[in-house]
């Protein structure tokens, strides 16, 4: 029982660490990690490596994720070179398992943490603005090494009771081609069920990768634990996208499709790779070797999709077509968490009703010999469009989060309020007239 506590303490101690310790990295990048994303994918291949240095700075990639979403929302990026970042981010996620592999697993913390998390409490609650977000940050790592220690103390003594003998057999002498693939696909499932209920696959690989390194776990098993936890990853995004936007569902589309693409590619490649593992075993340790495998099995799906890309997209957004009115599609509710992209939804908004406003008066001017015939009816649903579209984006920029972060910001906010509200006199006016004449 007191292993149990030990092994759901350290878990729970871990997710709690990475919330806080990410919160607080994204505090403190504030406006630069939406500047950088939005200027680093200029082509697939460069948001892709942005995605992954992002990722592995704010150690979130659902962080990333979700601003992507709000900045190919807003217009800000397009779907192909959103899709690059979210391919950099499964990288940059990574990173944590390397640090679990390098120091984690092999270093009681506990004398280090506990004062680290005295000192970044007490920077939080006496500190302000990005000093109080360090503070933040610093106490939720500190979390995360105690988690760890915790999770070791209890995996030790999870190994006394669970041998790799008792889980399914994957590689081995004795082992049929049958028995192997039903133990690969059942591990499989149960790394998957961990990822889904901790909704973290930072976490479950962390889980794995002490109970390797205590012994409860085989190599060969562990790996196809992680091709599991990579899949359950997916399972978080498309619980998100239900109710969401298109641009969400495609993102989540995409990303479901990356993570059972690289999950065939995984198991296409495991009777090779196992043997190669096992014998690199003799002379690399377990847990370091684990952390390698996740990293280049993430690596190798986005080598594999990354030239495809555009296809890749095409076939998304054939799946996923682009719904609801072309005017209102930039306001997401993805980009509300983003002021920036936010703001540039509401810009976007602004400019193609303006665009569809003087359309409608330019063939009402042209029409001088037709009468009020159906254009002119036409030209009124137009401008109504446009109208309600405009209200629309005044109810969404009211329910933007957070103030401008600098002086630009700011300035760029106040034109856009003062060409939204010119906007919407102008439509006031067209309603007005009703059916327009020359």
């Amino acid at each position: 029982m007191s292993t149990m506590i030990s092994v759901l303490g350290g878990v729970g101690l871990f997710l709690l660490g990475m919330s806080v310790m990410t919160n607080g990295l994204k505090a403190l990048a504030g406006s630069g990690l939406r500047t950088t994303l939005s200027r680093a994918a200029a082509t697939p291949l460069s948001g892709t490596f942005w995605g992954a240095f992002v990722t592995l700075i704010v150690q979130s990639s659902s962080a990333t994720t979700m601003t992507i979403i709000g900045l190919v929302s807003a217009g800000l990026l397009t779907f192909s070179h959103g899709l690059g970042l979210v391919f950099g981010a499964n990288i940059g996620t990574t990173g944590t398992a390397w640090f679990i592999a390098l120091i984690g697993v092999r270093v009681s913390l506990t004398a280090a943490a506990l004062p680290m998390i005295f000192v970044g409490a007490l920077i939080k609650l006496l500190g302000r603005g990005r000093v109080s977000a360090a503070g933040g940050a610093l106490a939720g790592f500190a979390l995360v090494l105690f988690g760890l220690t915790t999770l070791q103390q209890g995996m030790g003594g999870l190994a006394a009771r669970l041998h790799p003998a008792d889980l399914p057999a994957v590689f081995g002498p004795g082992v049929s081609w049958w028995s192997s693939l039903f133990g690969v696909l059942a591990l499989i499932a149960i790394g998957l069920a961990m990822t889904t209920v901790m909704q973290s696959s930072t976490a479950a690989v962390a889980v794995t990768l002490s109970a390797q390194f205590a012994g409860a776990v085989g190599l060969d098993q562990a790996c196809a634990l992680i091709i599991g936890q990579n899949i359950g990853t997916a399972t978080s995004s498309a619980m998100a996208a239900i109710g969401a936007s298109s641009t969400a569902k495609r993102l989540a589309l995409a990303y479901i499709l990356f993570k059972l693409i690289a999950a065939l590619i995984a198991l296409v490649l495991f009777p090779v790779t196992i043997p190669l593992l096992v014998r690199a075993s003799k002379t690399v340790d377990g847990v370091t070797l684990l952390a390698g495998y996740h990293t280049a099995y993430n690596v190798i799906g986005v080598a594999v999709l990354l030239p495809l890309i555009d296809r890749f997209t095409r076939l998304v957004e054939r799946i996923l077509p682009e719904g609801g009115s072309p005017l209102t599609r930039c306001l997401d509710p993805a980009a509300l968490v983003t002021p920036l992209a936010a703001e540039e939804a509401v810009r976007r908004t602004v400019a193609r009703s303006l665009g569809n406003m003087c359309g409608s008066f330019g063939k009402a001017l042209t029409a001088t010999n037709h009468g009020p015939s159906g254009r002119g009816r036409q030209d009124a649903v137009s401008v109504t469009e446009a109208s309600d579209a405009l209200r629309r984006a005044r109810e969404f920029m009211s329910e933007a989060s957070g103030p401008p972060e600098s002086e630009e910001e700011q300035e760029r906010l106040t034109s856009t309020l003062h060409a939204l509200d010119h906007a919407s006199r102008l439509a006031e006016v067209a309603d007005e007239i009703g059916e327009f004449r020359a």
